[in-house]
Order: structure tokens, then C-alpha cells, then sequence
């Protein structure tokens, strides 16, 4: 609790100008540690510190940078408890959650890249007639990813480890250095990463981290002239900000923004496994995840079963402290996003919806916590119904028929994931390739971690995970040449 964190700039680990700030346990509201503040010169000097480094990391042998990436993977999983008690610390996670979801996933997602895939590969050659280009021939086309350069990675709140692990293997096995922007919340975890980064043999630029509460630090990382690429994972508006900042000097994106998830549950679905995976909202990360099944649009021949369903199973779910092992619900993130979760379900019942569950503070002595909450009777006009709450709440919409569950799914600004139940694998099928949404599951809201992963519309810009990552923190050369 007392340590006071440094900033990592161009391998060394600095003192911040701006002094340092309380990070606060969601669950017990008690001091987590002390995080630095970042002034704009020192973010700067962050970035200065990557470009310098750029050059020669690119040109590092992927081998040697696979096996940076390898060496941190082991790191990170033979510390798995003592980050994971930092990370569920910071976050209020469950153990099961912080251990498994975040600690678990960052290192495989490191060890994932530490896997050399080819960078370049043949295109068709081309038989060219004589012309005002030249004689006739043929030529030979060669496609080679190169990388970007140096990126910005500005990380959420929700999961400081996999959503930053997500952003800086991929780069980094690219061959690009990383300025690292933490969420203010949460920001002890990635230096506990960046760490594990040097340990394993990281030369100095390649990773740099720098945080702070002012806004000033997030647009410092993301205006730097030294920056060829930023990716950011957070809200919409901030994402808009972002990208008419980069659009002026045309920086490179990867926006994975907000979601408003759909699950359309047809009359002849397993109601018991659309009921755990849309009960998934209330339990995990709190429903502080942009993927979460939060708008529930119900066949009418099910609805008031699934609502009665829902309703007894958000009833069943412990809240309390994270710590015990019985826990499914913790805290949200803060004091200000718990007000503003509970705004919402106020909005909901001023706007017409019936509240069948939570809908109270829980009576805990203190933290943060938001009772599983269950909005039925709504309409799609609803805000609440429209507008991403990001906390436990499900609100449940009626349809008819196919064609109508389909309209009211894309009717939406965002188009992250949505979710299809049906008994019907052919109409499920059906159904999801007409959805307007970067993902889709069918009977699951499980994930595969090869399968690109972004959004349409105001969801974001891009694909990463799996190979794709690999593609997003690249550009990609054309090498031509005669036959």
C-alpha cells in the first residue's frame, strides 16, 4: 500500500513529474498502491524513446523476438498469484477471473506470438502485354508485411492484463515498440508487465508505459509526432477523439470500442443455455465487458419464461467480496460508475421498464457493488435498451418473428457481437450472417481466439487476434519484379 509506482521510459524506470495517486480496491474501497502521474514531456520522451528503438528492433530477427515474448510468457505464468491478487486488487475481479481471465490470458496470449509465422508470401505472377510500360513479360509479385512503427496502445479498465497483452505481443512480434497508456483505474498490472518485459530481455524503448488521471497524458501518446499507429480499447466518444487526432496526420488505427450486444432468442431455443450465457452480463467482470449479451430480444412464445428464468437466476448470484471463493458478483470499477450503472436503472423505470430483479444497492458495508439487475416490459426506444450501461443489467425486448428479431438486432450505433439461440442450426446460421455485428454466436457466448475479433459501425475500426493481430500492426509491401 505504500509503494509509489515509477514510470518505465526508454528502459529505466522513472519518477513522475506529476507526483503520484491513489489506486483504490473497488471491493474493500481501500488504497491498492500509489500510481504515477505523467507529464506531457515525460510522455513524450516515451515516445522519443520508441522511435529510437524502432529501427533496430524491426530489424531484429523474428526468432529473437518470439523468444522475448516467450521468456515473458513464462514469467508471467510462474507469478500468476501474485499478479493475480494485484490485478483482482485493482479490478474487484473474482479470483477465478483474475487468475484465469486475466493473468491466465495474458500469457497465453504472449506465448501465442511467440510463434514465427511467414511475413511475406507470393501473389499470381502477371503476363503483361508490350505497351507504353514496356515490352511484354512477366512478372513476379512478392507481398511482405512490415511494421508500423511505434504504437500507442491505450488499455481499458476492465482487464489490465489481456487487453494490454492483446495490444503489445502482437506489436511487438511485428517488430513495432510500444508507448503503453493504462487505464487510470488500473494501472499497477501493466507495469508488473513491462517488468516481465525486461526481465525476458526487451531492450530499452521497445516497451515504455506512462499513465496518469489527466487527459493531457492519453492525447501526449496518441498527438506525439513520433507515433505512426495508435490502438485503443474504451468507450466510443473517446475513440472519436482519437481518430480525428490520427486522422490528421494519418495514423494507423485500431479502435475496439463500445457494445450494445444482442441476443435473439427464438421459441425453440435451450432456454437453460441462453440463460447462462445472457446471465454471463451479470457475473463477469461485473458486466463491465463491451461484449456482454445485454440487450435480450425474446420470440414472444418463450419471453416470459426466459424473463422468469433470468429473473431466478440473477436472484441466485452471490455479490460480495471478490476474495471468497463463493463470490460470482463483485464491485464495478469505481464509486462514480457505480452512480452511474444505478442512473440507468432509475432511467429504465421512469421510462416504462418493470424491474424483475436487482434494482437495489446491495447492503454491504463497502465497495462498489451493483445488484444483478433485470429490466423487462422495455421497448427498443428505451435508452436503456439503446445505450451501452456497462454494469450487470439486461433489459429484455419481445419480438415476433424472425424478420422483426433481426431488424431490432441491427437497429442499433453499435455492432460489436451478438448472439443467436436457436434449436434451428440452420436458421441460427441464417440469422447471424445477416446481423450487422464484427462477431457472432451461435448458442455460445464462448470465444475462439483465432477468430478476428472487432466491431462494425460505432463498435470500432479493425481486426485483431490471432493472425489478423498480426495484420493489424503491419503494413503491408509489394515487391515486383520481372520474370
Amino acid at each position: 500500500m505504500t509503494e509509489r509506482q515509477p514510470l518505465f521510459v526508454g528502459g529505466s524506470w522513472v519518477e513522475p513529474d506529476g507526483g503520484h495517486y491513489e489506486v483504490i480496491d473497488p471491493a474493500s474501497e481501500e488504497t491498492v498502491g500509489w500510481a504515477p502521474e505523467a507529464s506531457r514531456d515525460q510522455v513524450l520522451a516515451a515516445c522519443a524513446a520508441a522511435r529510437e528503438a524502432s529501427g533496430p528492433w524491426s530489424r531484429t530477427a523474428p526468432e529473437e523476438r518470439a523468444a522475448v515474448l516467450g521468456r515473458a510468457a513464462g514469467i508471467i505464468a510462474a507469478r500468476l498469484k501474485e499478479y493475480a491478487s494485484l490485478a483482482q486488487a485493482e479490478t474487484g475481479a473474482t479470483l477465478g477471473t483474475a487468475r484465469a481471465m486475466q493473468v491466465g490470458v495474458a500469457a497465453a496470449r504472449f506465448r501465442r506470438y511467440a510463434r514465427v509465422e511467414p511475413a511475406e508470401w507470393a501473389i499470381t505472377p502477371q503476363i503483361n502485354e508490350a505497351g507504353p510500360m514496356g515490352k511484354a513479360g512477366v512478372m513476379g509479385a512478392l507481398a511482405v508485411r512490415q511494421p508500423v512503427g511505434v504504437v500507442t496502445c491505450v488499455t481499458s479498465y476492465n482487464n489490465p492484463w489481456a487487453n494490454p497483452a492483446g495490444k503489445v505481443a502482437p506489436a511487438l512480434a511485428m517488430g513495432n515498440t510500444v508507448v503503453v497508456k493504462p487505464a487510470p483505474q488500473d494501472p499497477l498490472s501493466v507495469y508488473r508487465m513491462a517488468q516481465a518485459l525486461e526481465e525476458a530481455g526487451a531492450p530499452p524503448g521497445v516497451v515504455n508505459v506512462v499513465s496518469g488521471r489527466s487527459t493531457g497524458v492519453g492525447e501526449a501518446a496518441v498527438a506525439s509526432p513520433d507515433v505512426d499507429m495508435v490502438s485503443f480499447t474504451g468507450s466510443t466518444a473517446v475513440g472519436r477523439r482519437i481518430a480525428e487526432v490520427c486522422g490528421r496526420d494519418m495514423k494507423r488505427q485500431l479502435m475496439e470500442l463500445g457494445g450494445k450486444g444482442a441476443a435473439v432468442v427464438f421459441d425453440d431455443a435451450d432456454l437453460r443455455s441462453a440463460v447462462a450465457g445472457i446471465g454471463t452480463t451479470f457475473s463477469f467482470y461485473s458486466g463491465q465487458i463491451c461484449t456482454a449479451p445485454t440487450r435480450v430480444l425474446a420470440q414472444r412464445g418463450i419471453h416470459d419464461r426466459l424473463v422468469e428464468q433470468l429473473a431466478a437466476y440473477a436472484d441466485r448470484l452471490k455479490v460480495g467480496d471478490p476474495r471468497e471463493p463463493d463470490t460470482v458478483v463483485g464491485p464495478v470499477i469505481s464509486a462514480a460508475h457505480r452512480d452511474r450503472v444505478e442512473s440507468y436503472v432509475e432511467l429504465g423505470r421512469k421510462e416504462g421498464a418493470v424491474v424483475v430483479a436487482g434494482g437495489e444497492r446491495p447492503d454491504l458495508p463497502r465497495g462498489f457493488y451493483v445488484a444483478p439487475t433485470l429490466l423487462a416490459d422495455c421497448t427498443h426506444a428505451m435508452r436503456v435498451v439503446r445505450e451501452e450501461i456497462f454494469g450487470p443489467v439486461v433489459a429484455v425486448v419481445p419480438f415476433d418473428d424472425e424478420e422483426e428479431g433481426i431488424a431490432l438486432a441491427d437497429d442499433t450505433d453499435y455492432g460489436l457481437i451478438d448472439y443467436v439461440w436457436s434449436g434451428d442450426v440452420a436458421r441460427a446460421f441464417r440469422v447471424a450472417r445477416r446481423l450487422r455485428a464484427g462477431g457472432v454466436g451461435v448458442n455460445t457466448v464462448g470465444r475462439n481466439m483465432e477468430a478476428p475479433f472487432g466491431g462494425f459501425k460505432k463498435s470500432g475500426v479493425g481486426r485483431d487476434v490471432g493472425s489478423y493481430a498480426l495484420h493489424a500492426y503491419s503494413e503491408v509491401q509489394a515487391i515486383v519484379w520481372p520474370g
